[in-house]
Parts: structure tokens; sequence; C-alpha cells
């Protein structure tokens, strides 16, 4: 499917003596927070053609799939809104950038020719290999299908159905507070540590919330195996499991290493302090799929939309034939659901690493609900006013991550 959204085209900025004046074509990957986020912000120049890849016709609120597993929201969003005029969705899938012609490759479509790519293809669920069964029988939940299946499994499932959430981090206590909250029988296997990226109050506070719930905390048990209908834990204890639901590691998908490009250990694209590929200065990435100098940003939506935004603006340089700025961004904290009734705000340095100063309860369930909302705010914003996206600035980086795209692709290369 092919939709237009708006069919006018902005010619601002073209010179009066050259009506035949070249429109650079701009193909972004991924229509999540940080791909929309760059097409919007891409507007900044009328003279610039935007092509937006998607695999589905909605937007997906990924920050909300734990709520579309536990029935208290669709996670997802109309694209009319949140896309700028003249922006095209193409809905398909791309499976391979063909750095030597030009192209982005779909599946069901004829190729997109461009000038620039910014490659925002997110992350996904991952499911190890090396955990027998796992794959054939855990559930993960990172995207818009996985969320939709399981919820599915669940809905089908008697209320007093053990289900196992495995993996401790923001997302594993996001599922298994929403879930308990609905008075599902719910068991959250951490192995090792509750809420790795908090701080000791914070951890104490989440903990406190999942007892409340009557959440069932296995702390330092590891699964070794997943069975249909169970879990085998590594000193042998077996535990009834009627759905086995994976938040423990999350992966990329493999369009960049399908297209031969450079990637770190897990496939996110490996660029420059600019997000500019070590392989091509044509590609520029943003969001969880890029990894500069090796030293990617923490996944989530707070670093998404701003690298779109830095992204789009490394675009906008080339084009104006200046030199791209290196990325600047910081982290806040964290803000963290514990059920539609209470949530917890966790602090951090500009760093991302966490402090002793947290906050939990109702309000900050309506600070979360806030947060939600506001994305799309943001989006529909910048759709509408191009330039006007804003984020937290100063966050260092290491030293040996900062560097030009020549040095960046030396080190890979060499």
């Amino acid at each position: 499917m092919l939709s237009h959204l708006g069919d006018r085209r902005c010619l601002g900025g073209m010179t009066a003596h050259n009506a035949t004046q070249h429109t650079t074509k701009v193909v972004v990957i991924g229509g999540g927070y940080s791909g929309t986020l760059a097409a919007n912000h891409l507007r900044m120049r009328g003279d610039i053609d935007i092509t937006l890849v998607n695999p589905r016709p909605r937007f997906v609120e990924r920050i909300r799939l734990h709520q579309l597993v536990a029935g208290t929201h669709e996670a997802t969003a109309d694209y009319g809104p949140l896309l700028g005029e003249d922006i095209k969705l193409v809905v398909d899938t791309a499976t391979r950038i063909d750095v030597t012609n030009r192209t982005v490759e779909l599946a069901n479509r004829p190729a997109l020719e461009y000038d620039y790519v910014i490659y925002a293809v997110g992350s996904t669920g991952q499911v190890p290999a090396s955990v027998p069964g796992a794959a054939e029988h855990a559930y993960p939940l990172a995207e818009f299908e996985q969320a939709q299946r399981l919820r599915g499994v669940i809905e089908d499932l008697h209320p007093d159905a053990p289900l196992t959430v495995v993996g401790a981090g923001l997302t594993g206590i996001e599922a298994a507070t929403e879930l308990a909250e609905q008075g599902h029988n719910v068991t959250l296997v951490c192995g090792g540590r509750l809420g790795p990226y908090l701080s000791e109050p914070g951890r104490r506070s989440v903990a406190k919330a999942l007892r409340k719930l009557g959440v069932t905390v296995l702390e330092t048990d590891v699964v070794s195996e997943v069975r249909p209908h169970a879990v085998v834990f590594a000193d042998g204890a077996v535990r009834p499991s009627a759905a086995t639901i994976w938040t423990a590691g999350f992966g990329v998908p493999d369009l960049a290493t399908a297209s031969g490009l450079h990637t770190d250990e897990i496939g996110r694209l490996l660029t420059d302090e600019t997000l500019t590929s070590v392989d091509d200065p044509r590609i520029v990435a943003a969001g969880d799929c890029a990894s500069p100098s090796g030293v990617p940003l923490r996944m989530s939506c707070q670093s998404a939309s701003p690298l779109g935004a830095q992204a789009a603006n490394t675009i906008l340089s080339r084009v104006a034939g200046t030199t791209p700025a290196v990325i600047d961004q910081a982290f806040s904290g964290a803000c963290i659901s514990l059920g539609r009734k209470s949530g917890i705000l966790q602090f951090a340095r500009k760093d991302d690493t966490a402090v002793n100063v947290q906050f939990r309860g109702r309000v900050v369930a309506s600070v979360k609900e806030a947060v939600c909302k506001g994305t799309l705010w943001a989006l529909r914003r910048e759709a509408a006013k191009p330039g006007s996206a804003v984020w937290l600035k100063g966050g260092p980086r290491p030293e040996q991550a900062v560097g030009t795209q020549g040095d960046s692709m030396n080190r890979v290369a060499g």
C-alpha cells in the first residue's frame, strides 16, 4: 500500500535561475519514534523529497506494548497527524540497501532511489538459541505482532493460569505489574538482579510494588529450559507456566547486515559521532539500531526521538554543504509504569547512571501516562512545525567514541 500524505511539493530554497535544481531524495527506513521524528525534521528544507518506509500502516507505541498484552491499550496511532505534509508513507518492508545503485529494495514494490537514507529500523525482542525450547515456546513482546500474539494467548487462558516473565529489566517489570494488576498469577524471573538500571532505593520501591500486586519474584534464579507449559531452572526445579514471556534480551533487524554494512555484535549499524555509517556517507542511522563509534546509547524512546532529529540534522548539513555536528544527548532517568495505578520515576545523571532519588505512587502513574501521550504530541508538533524538537543535551560521550567518519572507518576496517 502506498499512501501519499499531502499532494503538494514545497519548493522553498530553490534558486529562481535553476527551475530544474535537483531535489534531494531521502528514504527513511522505519516509522517508529526515531524515523517519524527524522522524517518530519527533514522538512526544515523545502527541496527534500521524503519517503518513509514502514511495514505497518499505523504507528506503533512501543512504550505501551505491555499494555497491549494486558488489554489496557491498543498501542497504535494513526500516522495522519504524525507525519507532515508531503511525506510519502510506503507500507512495505525494506529488504536491502543497494549502496552501489543507491536504492532501497522492498519486499513487495519496486526499489526506491535515494540520495540519502536514514536507517531507523529500531529493535526487536531476542530469544536466545542457547536456552532449549525458548525460541519455540517463549513469547517476546518487543514488536507489535509479538505483543498481539501474546495477548491472544493470554486471553484464552484461565485467569489463574501461571504466567512467567523472564527478565527483570524495565520491560519485564512493566509487563509483570501490568498483568498482575489485571488479576493474573505472575512470576518474575530476574536471573540475577531486579531492575539492574535502578538505584538501590528504586529497586526496593519496585520490589514493594511487586509484592503488593502478588508477583512472585525469583531474583537469583536462571531459566535453563522453556517447555510448552513449564520453565526449568538451572538448579533443576520445574515450575508450571501457561505462557512464558521473554524480556531478557533485545536485538535489531538484520537489514544492515544483509546490505553488507558494518555492524556491532548485535547488528546495530556502526556509525561515527554524526550518526553517519562508517561504510557510506549517504547512510545515517538513528534510534535503537545505531551504534555511534561502537558505543550505543541505551535503547529507549528517550534516546530514539532525539537521535532522529540529529540524524536529520546530519543530512540537512550535508545538503547545505556544511559540516555535521556530533551527537549531543543526555539522559534524565526513567519513568516506569507499575500497572495503571502506580509507577516509579527514577532519576539519573546525564550519563544515564541512576542516582538515589526516586518517587513512586499514583501521581507517578499519571506522569508516565503524560510521558506516553507526550511522545505523540512531540511528533505532531514536529509535523506541524519542523525544527521544534528539543532534548536534553550535555551528556558525556566516551573520549574514544568521538571522531570523524574516516577515523571510524579505519578502526572498523583496519
